[in-house]
């Protein structure tokens, strides 16, 4: 398999990745693509045994295809989250489907799936949907419902998402060298979880504040763990779409 995007340092602990979909072909790129990006894969090919596995296991990462005998990605997940005893009950979750034209995108989020991931996909989609389960709580990429809360409508919440996009251009280029200056690292932080909290972006605000307790308490000469962080910002401008001006 090509190597795209770089694999996980070897001392770096494996995710657990369940990947169901009854597609034969999906499920073989999906699991020897994660595996390739240093994840532990189980995989199945039904809504029923993929519940059936994580009630009594724990993954890091559900990936669920959404139309699969049985049960589809929102009914395994909503069997998930209503059994507090099942051991993957609030693992973050990702729903895969190759109907993007038809795919009702709100209703996945407000289901609770932190992505959708549109097949077929490349290796860069998978890192990115593995950006997930490194952030802790799985928050979703983008909480349309928290952002209009704190807009007020579409309109300003899409205007700042617009803002944000660019901001999160900008800083993915020049996150490299704020690396060496750790002051001027954790200021920039400071400003984009205000960003985050307007527009909804969950996921990269919860990475944002582990960053920043991070460099308050971590040893000055410590190196900084940004991969977590720089996923999550990637996904998150995947999730956000092109540039709006």
């Amino acid at each position: 398999m090509p190597n795209p995007v770089s694999c996980p340092a070897p001392d770096a602990p494996a995710l657990r990745v369940l990947v169901a979909d009854d597609d034969p072909a999906s499920r073989r790129f999906l699991g020897d693509g994660l595996r390739h990006l240093g994840a532990e894969v189980e995989t199945c090919d039904d809504g029923p045994a993929a519940l059936e596995l994580a009630r009594r296991k724990h993954f890091d990462l559900l990936l669920l295809d959404c139309r699969m005998p049985g049960a589809g990605a929102r009914e395994v997940l909503d069997a998930l989250r209503a059994s507090p005893d099942a051991a993957s009950h609030a693992s973050p979750a990702v729903a895969s489907s190759a109907e993007s034209g038809s795919l009702d995108r709100r209703g996945l989020l407000r289901a609770g799936f932190g992505e959708i991931l549109i097949k077929p996909c490349d290796l860069k989609a998978l890192r990115r949907v593995l950006a997930l389960s490194r952030c802790e709580g799985g928050a979703p990429l983008l909480d349309d419902a928290a952002a209009l809360n704190s807009t007020g409508d579409a309109r300003t919440m899409q205007a700042l998402r617009g803002l944000l996009h660019d901001e999160l251009t900008n800083l993915e280029r020049e996150l490299a060298p704020l690396c060496n200056d750790r002051v001027a690292l954790a200021e920039r932080l400071h400003r984009l979880r205000s960003s985050c909290g307007f527009c909804g972006a969950a996921a990269l605000a919860e990475c944002t504040v582990t960053l920043q307790q991070w460099l308050r308490d971590a040893p000055a000469d410590a190196p900084i763990p940004l991969e977590p962080f720089r996923d999550t910002l990637q996904a998150t401008l995947h999730a956000l779409g092109p540039a709006r001006h």
